[in-house]
C-alpha cells in the first residue's frame, strides 16, 4: 500500500510541476502566471477540486511516444469563487506551449458537459499554441468538439473567457462563442492568422500586438470586452464579474446584502441635462448616481464609445444597463454600438437579469459609410434583440427619442413593461429644426418665419406629453426621483411572466 501511495504522489508532484522548472520560469519572466496559479487566484482558497490530473496523451508519431505529461497541458476542474460554485480549464503553456491534443480537449469536454448538468458557469482560461501539429486531425476534431460544447452550453450557464497568451488559428473560435471575453495587455493575443501569413499573402507588416493584441481587441474589433494590466488583475476582475451574474438560466441573478436605500434622491440629476438642447453630457454620471453604491461594471468601455453596456445592481439585485453616451456621437446609433448593445441585450434574456434602458438618442449615424457597412440590418439587431427579450425592461428618456432610434431603444411599442420620460424628454420623429425644414419648406428663405415655427413645433412636440397622452410613457419622473422610481418598477415586476410564441430558434438578422 504504501508503494501505491508513493507512486500516486509522484504522480501528482509530474502533474503539478508542468513542464519542468525551466519552462515555468520562462513563463514567470514574460510576466505570466502558470496554469495553477491561475486558478489558485481565481478560487475560494483550498475549494477547487481537480479532474483527470493523470490524463495523458496518446499519440506515438514524431516520437510522442517518449514525450508525456500527466495531464496533458490543461488544468480542470471545479471549486467555489466568493462561494459559488464554477467550473473552469486552465491550459498549461509550459506543457508542449498548451497546444490542444485530443486528451486535452476531452478534459475541457468533460468539465463542459458536467457543468451544463449541474448549472453553472464555465471558465476557460486560454494560453495556448494552437493545434497539437503532432496529432494532425485528431487535434482538429477535439477542437470541433469543444465547439459543440460552446454552442451547446450558450444561453444555458455563462461562459467566460480568460485569453492569458497565444490563441491561434482555430483556437479563436471558441472564446468567440463565449459570453464574455477578458485580455491581459501586452501577453495575450488572438487572430485567425499571424503576422507571418498576413505578410504573405497581404504583403501587410503588422506585430502580433497590433494585429490581435488586448488593445485591438477592445478598441477596434470589439472582440473582447475588457483589457487588463496583468495576470493578477484580471483574475481578481473577474471575481467581481462573476457575482453579478447567475449560475445558469434556471437561476435569477444573485441577490447582495444592499445599504443603499431604493428610496433614495439623487438632487444633482435635476441639474445634468444641458440647457442647451445641443450640449452634451456624461451617462456614465446617471449611471453611477442611480444604481447601488455607484458600483458599475462596464463592459467593452473602449468600443463604441456612443452606447454604454455593462451591469450593476438595483436593491442587490442585479441588473443590466444599456444607456446612450451623449459624449460621443451625441449619443447616435451606428453599426458597432448597435452590435454591442443587441449581445449584451441577448446575454441578459438568456439569464433573466432585467434591462434598464436609459435614453438619449437623436438617431442613426447618417452616411455612405454606414449604409454600406449595412446599418439597417445591423440596426436591425439591437431592435430584435429588445423585442425578443421578456425579461423586466424599465426604460428612463433623459432627453432626445428621435424617429426609429426612439422605436429601437426600448420603447414600449417593444414590449417595455415600465417607460419613464424626464421632463426635458423630447420625443418626435426628428428634431425641431430638420422637422420644420420638411413641413415648412416654402418659408426657408425667411429666417425669422423659419425661427418662429421651429419653436412653435419644440413646443408642440419636442417634449414627453405628446407620447404620454397616448399612453407610450406611463410617466414624466423628476430626475432625482429616477433611483425610487426604478426600484419600484423592479419590485412590481420581480415575478413577471412573459413567453415568446413556440419556435425552433429565431432568425436574428446576423
Amino acid at each position: 500500500m504504501q508503494e501505491i501511495l508513493r507512486q500516486l504522489e509522484q504522480k501528482r508532484e509530474a502533474a503539478r510541476g508542468g513542464g519542468g522548472e525551466r519552462r515555468v520560469q520562462a513563463q514567470h519572466a514574460k510576466g505570466k502566471l502558470t496554469a495553477r496559479e491561475r486558478l489558485d487566484l481565481l478560487f475560494d482558497p483550498g475549494s477547487f477540486e481537480e479532474w483527470d490530473m493523470f490524463v495523458e496523451h496518446r499519440s506515438s508519431d514524431f516520437g510522442m511516444a517518449e514525450h508525456k505529461v500527466p495531464g496533458d497541458g490543461v488544468v480542470t476542474g471545479y471549486g467555489t469563487v466568493n462561494g459559488r460554485l464554477v467550473f473552469a480549464f486552465s491550459q498549461d503553456f509550459t506543457v508542449f506551449g498548451g497546444a490542444l491534443s485530443e486528451a486535452h480537449a476531452e478534459k475541457i469536454c468533460k468539465i463542459m458537459d458536467q457543468a451544463m448538468k449541474v448549472g453553472a458557469p464555465v471558465i476557460g482560461i486560454n494560453d495556448s499554441g494552437g493545434a497539437r501539429i503532432q496529432e494532425g486531425v485528431a487535434s482538429l476534431a477535439g477542437y470541433a468538439e469543444v465547439f459543440e460544447r460552446n454552442v451547446l452550453a450558450s444561453g444555458v450557464v455563462p461562459q467566460i473567457s480568460l485569453i492569458m497568451g497565444p490563441c491561434a488559428g482555430g483556437a479563436v473560435y471558441s472564446p468567440a462563442m463565449t459570453d464574455v471575453i477578458f485580455m491581459v495587455k501586452d501577453s495575450s493575443y488572438m487572430f485567425v492568422t499571424g503576422p507571418d501569413v498576413v505578410k504573405t499573402v497581404t504583403h501587410e507588416t503588422v506585430t502580433q500586438e497590433e494585429l490581435g493584441g488586448a488593445v485591438t481587441h477592445t478598441a477596434r474589433s470589439g472582440v473582447a470586452d475588457l483589457a487588463f494590466e496583468n495576470d493578477v488583475e484580471a483574475l481578481l476582475q473577474l471575481r467581481r464579474f462573476i457575482d453579478f451574474l447567475p449560475a445558469s438560466n434556471r437561476e435569477k441573478p444573485p441577490l447582495r446584502p444592499n445599504s443603499d436605500s431604493p428610496d433614495r434622491d439623487e438632487m444633482s440629476l435635476d441639474t445634468l441635462i444641458p440647457a442647451n438642447p445641443n450640449k452634451p453630457y456624461d451617462m456614465r454620471e446617471l449611471i453611477e448616481k442611480v444604481v447601488d453604491q455607484g458600483d458599475f461594471f462596464e463592459l467593452q468601455p473602449s468600443y463604441a464609445r456612443n452606447i454604454i453596456i455593462g451591469f450593476a445592481r438595483m436593491e442587490g439585485s442585479t441588473v443590466g444597463i444599456v444607456a446612450n453616451q451623449p459624449m460621443v456621437l451625441a449619443g447616435c446609433l451606428d453599426i458597432d454600438s448597435s452590435r454591442k448593445a443587441a449581445r449584451f441585450v441577448r446575454f441578459c434574456d438568456c439569464f433573466n437579469i432585467p434591462i434598464i434602458t436609459f435614453v438619449d438618442v437623436p438617431g442613426f449615424l447618417p452616411g455612405t459609410a454606414q449604409e454600406y457597412g449595412g446599418i439597417i440590418k445591423h440596426g436591425a439587431k439591437l431592435l430584435f434583440a429588445f423585442a425578443e427579450a421578456t425579461v423586466p425592461k424599465v426604460t428612463v428618456i433623459t432627453r432626445k427619442a428621435y424617429g426609429g432610434a426612439y422605436d429601437v431603444m426600448s420603447s414600449k411599442h417593444l414590449r417595455g413593461d415600465v417607460n419613464y420620460a424626464w421632463p426635458s424628454a423630447e420625443i418626435a420623429v426628428m428634431g425641431p429644426k430638420g422637422a420644420v425644414e420638411i413641413i415648412f419648406r416654402s418659408d426657408i428663405g425667411d429666417p425669422a418665419k423659419l425661427e418662429a415655427r421651429t419653436e412653435e413645433y419644440r413646443e408642440k412636440f419636442a417634449n414627453p406629453f405628446v407620447a404620454g397622452s397616448r399612453g407610450f410613457i406611463d410617466d414624466v419622473i423628476m430626475p432625482h426621483g429616477t433611483r425610487r422610481r426604478i426600484c419600484r418598477s423592479l419590485a412590481m415586476l420581480r415575478h413577471k411572466q412573459l413567453s415568446n410564441p413556440w419556435k425552433k430558434h429565431a432568425n436574428i438578422p446576423l
